[in-house]
């Protein structure tokens, strides 16, 4: 097993899916193979405008021909272990060149720097995803969540005496769902998707929750794209199926609610889900599709 690092662009031509699984030719197989039952570190190249750099881990859990494709193959990632960074990761950074395994000799950027799959030192993983877990000022939630001292006396709790702590430390629930609500409520900018409303009380608790569409335990992965800001009653509305969104993010009200009048007042004026402003980050089709097929109630 092996650290690695995966390229990926939202704009590729391989059938990619983050969370789910990673397309690549046969002339990768070797690399990434050792990364089987380990950790990769997704990257997006500087020449894609508005880069995210290093972005966010996941877990390899097998390798498999693409049945499709001739000649591809298929890292299918570990179901659950997919993170975004709550702050990508440059390339080039304040510290330099994050990744040091792709410097040559002489410190320049070598060729090992254009492959698609390449291995990944133990100390450039760490690196990497302490910066992209590196904690900054948190927009605490309302209620239901320890504030962070309560969950570690480190004040800086990215930080390991061994490095395989920090590989638990990446599977731990509390931890992701802490992870997770940042990411949703700094995409959305701590406003209601359904609302439209962004009340920050005066302890600088926002007020919005971070909603996964698709259940954490129905499979839904820890992705921006699989969650919504909801205040607490349209997050509640939401579990229960008593709302739910088109592709397209029209809100959709169930015929089953028994006050739908007090529903649609309270939803957004355009009748549609305001998204976050990274493209990448919506609602994705695949999810939306499976909480109108076993939450919503038509």
């Amino acid at each position: 097993m092996a650290f690695a690092v995966f390229i990926h662009r939202s704009d590729s031509i391989y059938d990619d899916s983050p969370a789910e699984r990673y397309q690549f030719p046969r002339q990768y197989l070797n690399r990434a193979s050792a990364s089987v039952g380990d950790w990769i570190v997704y990257y997006e190249p500087r020449k894609v405008p508005g880069s995210r750099g290093y972005f966010a881990v996941a877990k390899v859990g097998s390798i498999l021909p693409d049945p499709t494709h001739p000649g591809m193959h298929l890292a299918l990632i570990e179901p659950g272990s997919y993170l975004d960074f709550t702050q990508p990761v440059p390339f080039n950074g304040p510290l330099g060149i994050v990744e040091r395994g792709v410097l040559n000799e002489h410190g320049a950027i070598s060729g090992r720097a254009q492959a698609a799959v390449r291995p990944l030192s133990t100390a450039d993983f760490n690196r990497i995803v302490d910066m992209g877990l590196e904690e900054e000022k948190i927009i605490l939630p309302r209620f239901g969540e320890p504030a962070p001292e309560m969950l570690s006396e480190d004040p800086s709790p990215f930080r390991y005496e061994a490095d395989r702590e920090r590989v638990a430390y990446l599977g731990s629930r509390i931890v992701r769902d802490r992870v997770f609500r940042r990411l949703i409520v700094n995409a959305y900018d701590a406003r209601c998707a359904i609302t439209g409303l962004k009340l920050i009380n005066g302890g600088g608790r926002a007020e919005v929750e971070a909603a996964h569409i698709r259940p954490v335990e129905a499979g839904g992965p820890d992705i921006v794209s699989n969650g919504l800001a909801l205040s607490g009653t349209a997050h509640w509305m939401f579990d229960r199926g008593l709302i739910s969104l088109s592709d397209d993010l029209q809100i959709l009200v169930s015929r089953q609610a028994n006050d739908s009048d007090s529903i649609h007042a309270m939803i957004n004026r355009s009748g549609a889900a305001r998204p976050p402003e990274r493209a990448s980050d919506r609602p994705h089709p695949h999810f939306l599709a499976w909480h109108r097929e076993h939450c919503f109630k038509q």
